[in-house]
């Protein structure tokens, strides 16, 4: 008895306290994570940024040496002029093959937990690598890499410099890379100066919008917070690419990557649309389910989903009017993964504009940024070097 009363009087303490704080609530567990403007990003304690280390990792960045075949960059896929993203839906690949998924931007990544269409890498040095040694996107080899910069002299003064390399390590590579991304920061568009205090920094359209995104259009309730992204999970029934409905090089990589991504015979020789979040669970609930896109910089990062199926915010808008689509994995195959959040929404045609309105407010100025000049490799003879 005396127990009892104690695991009780253990367990009412436990919940007031959890309720003073805001955990525990229901009310605190509905809520979603308000808009508000962008602060300056997260600098990892190991990588802390400097001058050197930023113009390093822009030099790497556009530098087609860190490919397998010296050809291709990270700036390959991820193009200044298209947003810092590719402008195809379905992305460039290594010479002779062709990616998968949309190339995202890579303009604010430095605040994402979740890199990558299906969340693969946590931090900006972890998916560096990731992209450049994939094999339908760098190809690169780690040994590879770390040779070719050691033939180039200033990459080894540069990484002395900046690491105490002897010559160049190619995990530095990749924090180099981080830190100059970090620098790709979008955080004064109107809608950050509107939340800053300027009331007058959105039109009244965009106000509208915004009522709309935070109420009947009920946007928010993924994408939220500063970033306007909750990292989360779903499957909207966004509809096949297609691209792999008439592509034999489009079809030969989405078989590959069945293959690489450890699927069974069966879904291996059967599956015809991406199955997202499942190639890293294997739970059948998450077939079809990709990260929440954040919407900042969206202006300039068209097409959108992870396979580029929309290519403006008016297509946008009427497919979550519509109460997003159906994929393979919303039509019975599978018990259907679609998110329940996802209802009609019967706006009207002015509230669409007022929406797209408000997502325009979202970007601001382009960030434009030209080729650098890449240091060349050491001369291959004493006369050279002499001369």
């Amino acid at each position: 008895m005396e127990k009892s009363k104690a695991l009780t009087l253990a367990t009412i303490v436990a919940s007031f306290c959890l309720a003073a704080v805001g955990l525990g609530s229901p009310v605190a567990a509905d809520s979603n994570p308000p808009l508000a403007s962008l602060g300056p990003p997260p600098i990892p304690v190991d990588n802390p940024q400097t001058p050197e280390k930023i113009e390093l990792g822009k030099l790497l960045f556009f530098d087609t040496r860190i490919g397998g075949d010296a050809s291709v960059s990270c700036a390959d896929c991820h193009v200044p002029k298209q947003g810092w993203g590719f402008a195809d839906p379905i992305s460039r690949g290594y010479p002779g093959v062709i990616h998968w998924r949309n190339s995202q931007t890579v303009v604010n990544a430095a605040y994402l937990g979740k890199l990558f269409w299906a969340g693969a890498a946590k931090s900006l040095e972890s998916q560096a690598p990731g992209a450049a040694l994939g094999a339908v996107s760098g190809n690169g080899e780690r040994d590879m890499v770390e040779a070719r910069l050691a033939f180039i002299p200033e990459y080894v003064q540069r990484f002395n410099q900046v690491f105490g390399d002897d010559w160049p390590k190619v995990n530095n590579v990749w924090k180099a890379m981080a830190a100059f991304e970090r620098t790709l920061i979008h955080n004064d568009t109107p809608f950050d100066e509107y939340m800053r205090g300027d009331k007058e920094a959105l039109t009244e359209q965009q106000v509208r919008g915004l009522e709309l995104f935070q109420g009947k259009a009920n946007c928010i309730e993924c994408h939220n917070g500063p970033l306007l992204t909750d990292e989360k999970f779903y499957n909207l029934g966004v509809p096949r690419a297609e691209d792999w409905l008439d592509s034999g090089l489009a079809q030969i990589t989405f078989r590959y990557e069945q293959y690489a991504k450890g699927v069974t015979e069966e879904m291996y020789r059967t599956i015809k649309d991406d199955a997202g979040l499942y190639y890293r669970t294997k739970q059948k609930s998450d077939m079809g389910k990709f990260r929440t896109a954040p919407l900042r910089y969206a202006a300039y990062t068209l097409p959108y989903m992870h396979n580029g199926s929309f290519f403006d915010f008016e297509e946008i808008v009427d497919f979550y009017d519509e109460g997003g689509g159906t994929n393979d994995f919303t039509d019975g195959t599978f018990a259907s993964t679609k998110t329940e959040l996802l209802k009609p929404l019967g706006l009207t045609d002015e509230e669409k504009e007022d929406l797209v309105a408000f997502l325009e407010s979202l970007s601001g100025e382009e960030i434009k940024m030209a080729t650098p000049t890449l240091p060349p490799y050491a001369p291959l003879d004493t006369a050279a070097a002499a001369n």
